[in-house]
């Protein structure tokens, strides 16, 4: 193989180590990046029903916890 190109698999043969760490890293990343974002949009759904509910002129519109702590 001629100096300066990338390692090509070879049928039969194993691949690279490093193109199988670089997609699990991509995996990863990829993933974290959508919990974020489903978080994210939970988080602001949640605030957006608040200000509609505010803005309506209601007064009890925050969630109220029920659980005694005991």
């Amino acid at each position: 193989m001629p100096r300066g190109e990338p390692d090509m698999p070879v049928p039969g043969g194993n691949e690279p180590q490093g193109s199988r760490r670089g997609a699990l890293i991509a995996l990863v990343v990829i993933v974290a990046i959508i919990a974020g974002g489903l978080f994210l949009w939970d988080r602001i759904s949640r605030m957006a029903a608040i200000q509609d509910c505010v803005a309506q002129g209601r007064s009890n519109c925050a969630p109220v916890s029920t659980s005694s702590g005991q």
